[in-house]
């Protein structure tokens, strides 16, 4: 008896493995998330710092914007704006994962960023801004904006999915 190897990121389609293995890689990266800014937020103070290593630190800050503190400093309508991006995203997504459950790096790409617009929008409803802690900075370009780990998954997610769009291209 043979069985076929599935491969963990392949972009073609395997036959319809259904929403729940993307549906549980976004909760983990929810669960991960809410678990960091838990723990900073009990370990640290608004603005408080700990060097970790010569370009990292760890950091509470506050964000009521959207990336790089892009509408940071508005009275606060962002907050549902942003939470309101968050779930209609969130429904594309689902229809995207529903749609194309077989392919694979596809799928992951939209189950990271989807798990990380979920941890994001948790923050907005109930602090009314995101919660970021990682600190990156080089001494010649200074500190780039704190961000956490529903940003990660965002970005992992829009990486790979470009990986897989660029493959798809190079194949047709």
């Amino acid at each position: 008896m043979t069985t076929k190897k599935k491969q963990l990121f392949s972009s073609t389609p395997q036959g319809g493995s259904g929403l729940m293995p993307w549906l549980g890689i976004a909760a983990i990266v929810i669960l991960i998330d809410q678990l960091t800014k838990i723990a900073i937020q009990k370990t640290f103070v608004f603005g408080e710092e700990k060097v970790i290593t010569s370009f990292f630190n760890l950091v509470l800050a506050y964000n009521k914007g959207a990336a790089f503190g892009f509408l940071n400093s508005q009275p606060g309508w962002q907050r549902y704006f942003f939470t309101g991006v968050a779930v209609i995203a969130v429904g594309f997504i689902l229809y995207m994962l529903k749609r194309h459950a077989g392919q694979r790096l596809f799928c992951w790409a939209l189950a990271l960023i989807m798990g990380g617009a979920i941890g994001n929008a948790i923050d907005r409803l109930a602090y009314g801004h995101v919660v970021d802690f990682l600190d990156f900075h080089i001494a010649a370009f200074g500190h780039f904006p704190a961000f956490n780990i529903a940003d990660s998954a965002i970005c992992v997610g829009a990486a790979l999915f470009v990986f897989d769009e660029l493959r798809r291209v190079n194949r047709q």
